[in-house]
């Protein structure tokens, strides 16, 4: 069961708004963010939203057309990646995409690992395509100093299950802790890692992942989907994969409260 909660968004001057305590996280769920670098939570979508996430999906690929591998628009969003369907500024497309990045368990991630106030940084969508989806493993930043905090969180929604034949996400455990990268221990980092998890999950899991820890994904052998949505935040300090204060449409504005807009940085 959750522990008690605490002050945490008092403590990180997180609106009240947001729902996103200590209490929300197990005791064993903050071990394995600590120790382990992340942590798969379920529970946090039932089947009806799942299906209808998965129809909106394919909705924006036939919307997005010839658009959908181009990143011009969100420039620093996120690369092409040959192989893969990438959808972006998903916060403006759709009332239902909120569900992702404003879960309360989510936010509680976020906070436990960063500690300190934080915002989203993108929230997209990546489903690899029959043979492809390998990634060399890497981290979503650099080097840390001894004691320096970690300064970004990834949470990745697996609206399809996710298995080794599909292109599963892999990660090093424990890495996020190291004080180098990957490329310090191979000499390819596509490559295999002798101590890698490869995360086979069930439809509606999220990984959420300290995402200094090692990760990549892996290649989908047998073409069946692997939709996932990538709700990705950082400390309040450091600068958006997408600027959405820039990006964020009136109709969008419109419709969020204070507290999400506080969490856009918008």
């Amino acid at each position: 069961m959750p522990t008690a909660p605490c002050d945490i968004l008092q403590a990180l001057d997180i609106p009240a708004d947001l729902h996103a305590d200590a209490g929300m996280l197990t005791g064993r769920e903050r071990s394995s963010l600590d120790e382990q670098g992340f942590v798969l939570l379920s529970g946090l979508a039932d089947e009806a939203w799942l299906a209808t996430a998965r129809a909106r999906y394919e909705e924006l690929v036939v919307n997005e057309g010839a658009d959908l591998y181009s990143v011009s628009s969100y420039k620093g969003e996120f690369h092409r990646e040959v192989g893969c369907r990438r959808l972006a500024d998903l916060v403006n497309k759709g009332s239902m995409w909120d569900h992702a990045w404003l879960h309360p368990r989510i936010l509680a991630v976020v906070a436990h690992v960063l500690g300190r106030p934080f915002k989203l940084s993108a929230l997209s969508g990546r489903d690899a395509q029959r043979g492809f989806g390998r990634q060399g493993l890497h981290a979503d930043w650099g080097k840390r100093s001894a004691g320096e905090p970690f300064h970004v969180v990834n949470c990745i929604w697996a609206l399809d299950g996710l298995t080794t034949a599909n292109g599963a996400t892999r990660l090093v455990p424990g890495s996020h802790v190291l004080d180098h990268g990957p490329d310090a221990e191979m000499e390819d980092c596509s490559k295999d890692h002798p101590r890698q998890r490869v995360l086979e999950a069930p439809p509606g899991t999220v990984v959420a992942m300290n995402s200094h820890t090692w990760h990549g994904g892996t290649d989908n052998q047998d073409g069946t989907p692997r939709r996932t949505l990538h709700a990705y935040f950082c400390a309040r300090e450091h600068s958006q994969q997408l600027n959405q204060r820039e990006h964020l449409r009136v109709r969008t504005a419109d419709r969020l409260p204070p507290a999400a807009r506080w969490l856009l940085d918008a």
